[in-house]
């Protein structure tokens, strides 16, 4: 088990004015964020609120149209996602991006790399992988294909996981158990955990902090236990009605 996280250490991520979007245009501007090792942050809003586009810039998937992305101290924006996959950030993309005729075992032989985690402690997470390893991901359950997906980004012992929309499609239960295992990679391997998700009661539970976007800007940002305890200003944010990025932080 990890020490309590440290407050004090420099952000492994490290967002400054980022504008991002398609075509040049802009759909989420002059966004600042940052995730400490070992931190679990959830980035919250509407849809079409910019999320998924931000977390797809920060891999590299999308090169930002402006503003800065640090990352382990160095500039990475605009940095290839395979080259910041070998530097230690790894994306599992919303609808997963599973090979339908590979199997269980095979993703992760694909994903796995030198000092990654071992497929004995994956399944100490994740036990129904186990159960299904010899199976191709197309005849798996919805549940068992996001345990997959998660699988796939953490096996290789990333510093820093980013993670949109686990719950999607998922049935409550599944989700319930599932959002609290980002907790646990923080805690266990330091990993810097960047998730975005529409379940909010848990996600807060879950997070560490919290960044709310709505139209592509942040409105509201602080701990995720002073959030979840002040429900008006965060439903205010959602709706897009008056909330600044400092409301909670400047109680």
């Amino acid at each position: 088990m990890m020490s309590p996280l440290d407050n004090s250490a420099d952000p492994i991520l490290r967002v400054t004015g980022l504008n991002a979007g398609y075509g040049g245009v802009s759909v989420v501007r002059d966004l600042d964020l940052e995730v400490r090792a070992g931190e679990v942050v959830a980035m919250l809003g509407p849809n079409g609120a910019g999320k998924t586009t931000t977390l797809k810039t920060i891999a590299g998937v999308l090169p930002p149209v402006g503003g800065e992305i640090t990352f382990d101290g160095k500039q990475v924006g605009g940095t290839a996602a395979y080259k910041l996959s070998k530097r230690g950030v790894s994306l599992v993309p919303e609808g997963r991006a599973l090979f339908f005729g590979l199997t269980v075992r095979e993703h992760l032989r694909l994903a796995s790399g030198r000092g990654g985690i071992a497929t004995e402690e994956l399944f100490e997470l994740f036990p129904e992988l186990e159960k299904c390893i010899g199976r191709k991901a197309g005849v798996l359950s919805g549940g068992e294909q996001q345990m997959l997906a998660v699988g796939r980004g953490l096996i290789s012992r990333p510093r820093l996981l980013l993670v949109d929309e686990m719950s999607l499609g998922l049935a409550p239960v599944i989700v319930e158990r599932m959002l609290p295992v980002l907790r646990t990679i923080a805690n266990e391997y330091g990993t810097a955990v960047l998730f975005v998700e529409q379940h909010v009661a848990l996600a807060l539970e879950v997070a560490d902090r919290a960044y709310v976007l709505n139209h592509g800007r942040l409105v509201l940002q602080g701990e995720a236990k002073e959030l979840s305890e002040r429900r008006e200003l965060l439903r205010s944010s959602y709706l897009g009605e008056s909330a600044t990025p400092t409301a909670v932080e400047g109680r």
